[in-house]
């Protein structure tokens, strides 16, 4: 209480506004850092992704997040497709699952 001083623990001139900005400034720095190296890409990838999953048809060769690769056979509905793993095995996969499509099968049939 004897040690300090009420004028010590005053801003000079008032200037407390442009003291909690360049405090506050290398905080935002790093935000602003952290979006562009962490979060923008990995928006990317998602939307990339969402892109491919919604892009298989049959005859895609693809890879699912559990390791196996099998080719397309049907689009069940808009969350699940049929993927044969081996010559009549067939099993229903989320589309979510899938990891990576290896090879593009045949065009859509035009319809006559």
């Amino acid at each position: 209480m004897f040690f300090i001083t009420p004028a010590f623990a005053q801003s000079p001139g008032g200037a407390a506004g442009a003291d909690i900005v360049m405090q506050m400034a290398p905080f935002g720095l790093i935000l602003l850092i952290m979006y562009f190296l962490i979060l923008r890409p990995q928006q990317q990838r998602a939307k990339a992704h969402q892109e491919m999953v919604s892009n298989l048809r049959r005859g895609d060769t693809v890879v699912t997040n559990g390791g196996l690769i099998g080719k397309v056979t049907k689009a069940v509905d808009d969350a699940e497709i049929e993927i044969e793993i081996a010559p009549n095995v067939r099993v229903r996969q989320s589309r979510s699952a899938i990891a990576e499509v290896r090879a593009k099968g045949e065009p859509v049939k035009d319809s006559a």
